[in-house]
């Protein structure tokens, strides 16, 4: 089976800022000014604004749904396709409204690259700080900063280099390092796929040139291979006695007659067969590919578990990291629940297929403006609060470290029947618990790993293999 259409020539990106900054009218212009609106939208819109007396606004080709329409305000994530000559570029149009964070989280979680919005009359905003926090924890390291409604600012370059000065410092306390900072005005297409000549101040790239310089992420089909298990299916009819494993590739590829595992619990089998619905026999699956499998032996395995390789997971594969098991994790959380997030309370965290109950154990530090000596005194998260905290679960899961694998590194924590925070999975505790027990071995500790002496010729691959790939963890002191 050949691999899926090669999506390196598309890119996710988020759009975001304080309400009523722009960004609306920003993804108007795109769509218009790369004529990626269906033939005859614009002149539709137009027309609809002449005939109930409204002016024109780019942001219009946006309000399809009805409380945006009804409201003034974008409520949901919208998805909005453009073109340029360079890719296909997937428009994620976050809100700006603090009510509706929690869409932008599940928006941006999907995001190679974002715009921040900011308006050069109103200047950096409660959201705008928000906004670069958020897209930090996610791990959304391609940023441009739009300084935008420059035409209300009379163009002003000090205007610009003020704001420019006052977030690309509050980005650097986060990490965020922005790919450039470019003044626009959305509604007059200034700065936006050509340049301004009322602004010849400024001699940077446009953002529609920056965007298409931006690099996209490594496919997941390039990663080592895991599918979360979303059920396990039995027929009885037609004398079918199949089991079939289902779920969604979210990384790599898996064929036929592969070994694989089963994590947490730790099952191991080989693939039988490949199966899709109504669709001609398959040998392979893929990244991105709903797919069930059968195995040579019938294994008892729970909704919730990860699938990997065998082979990938034995040996670390040196292609993208590896799945761990693990009940107790360093994370990066956001609250968006109007309940703080205590240390007093048990909640319902949901990673890739897995629902288990957590605790906040403790937090280590706040990001953002909190002082950082406030963990002293502090036992919980409240509301749009961000910090690294340490969670403990009620039982092991499989998961990853958000780096390694994006899918199984984020998670959603339920508070009562709200979805209230989420975060990412930065080390898996446990895992590091057992590396702690191999420094013990001799030769491990200390001095660092000179030999194999003991050792049979599996524990000298593999210990090779562990050298090579987590250097670190072998390091002499």
């Amino acid at each position: 089976m050949e691999a899926p259409e090669n999506r390196a020539g598309r890119m996710n990106i988020v759009i975001t800022g304080h309400v009523d900054h722009g960004k609306s009218t920003l993804i108007g212009r795109f769509l218009a000014d790369t004529h990626s609106l269906p033939e005859g939208k614009l002149e539709e819109v137009k027309d609809s604004c002449r005939k109930n007396g409204r002016a024109f606004e780019y942001a219009f080709l946006l309000d399809a749904l009805v409380d945006e329409q009804s409201q003034g305000i974008t409520i949901d994530s919208a998805r909005v396709f453009f073109k340029s000559k360079v890719r296909e570029y997937i428009i994620i149009d976050a809100p700006g409204h603090i009510e509706f964070l929690r869409n932008m989280l599940s928006g941006a979680s999907r995001a190679e690259a974002a715009i921040l919005v900011i308006d050069a009359v109103e200047g950096v905003a409660e959201n705008s700080r928000r906004h670069g926090l958020l897209l930090s924890l996610l791990g959304v390291t391609q940023v441009l900063v739009a300084v935008n409604k420059m035409d209300l600012a009379a163009y002003d370059r000090g205007v610009f280099e003020r704001i420019k000065s006052e977030y690309e410092q509050y980005l650097s306390k986060l990490g965020v390092s922005p790919a450039a900072f470019v003044p626009v005005s959305a509604r007059e297409g200034k700065n936006i796929t050509s340049p301004a000549p009322e602004m010849p101040w400024y001699t940077g790239k446009t953002v529609l040139e920056i965007l298409d310089g931006f690099e996209p992420l490594v496919s997941n089909e390039d990663a080592f291979f895991a599918m979360p298990v979303q059920d396990v299916y039995r027929f009885s009819g037609d004398n079918d006695e199949r089991r079939i494993y289902a779920g969604t590739v979210v990384s790599g590829v898996v064929y036929s007659g592969d070994a694989v595992s089963f994590l947490p619990s730790g099952k191991t089998a080989r693939i039988k067969s490949v199966e899709a619905w109504n669709a001609p026999p398959k040998f392979s699956a893929f990244a991105g590919e709903a797919a069930g499998f059968t195995l040579d032996e019938e294994i008892y395995v729970k909704p919730g578990e990860v699938m990997v390789k065998k082979a990938e997971q034995d040996f670390f594969n040196e292609r993208g990291g590896f799945v761990s098991s693990g009940d107790r994790i360093r994370a990066n959380v956001i609250w968006l629940g109007v309940r703080p997030f205590s240390v007093e309370k048990s909640y319902l965290l949901k990673l890739g297929g897995a629902k288990v109950d957590a605790r906040l154990e403790c937090i280590e530090r706040f990001l953002g403006d909190e002082p950082e000596d406030s963990t002293e005194t502090r036992q919980a998260l409240s509301r749009h609060e961000c910090g690294g905290v340490i969670l403990q679960f009620s039982r092991p899961i499989a998961l990853s470290s958000f780096y390694d694998n994006a899918c199984l590194g984020r998670f959603v924590i339920v508070d009562g029947f709200d979805a209230a925070g989420g975060g990412i999975v930065l080390d898996n505790l446990s895992a590091q618990k057992a590396w702690e027990s191999l420094a013990g071995l001799e030769g491990l500790d200390g001095g660092g790993f000179d030999g194999f002496d003991g050792f049979d010729g599996f524990e000298e691959e593999l210990f090779a293999l562990l050298k090579k790939y987590f250097p670190h963890r072998f390091a002499s002191n």
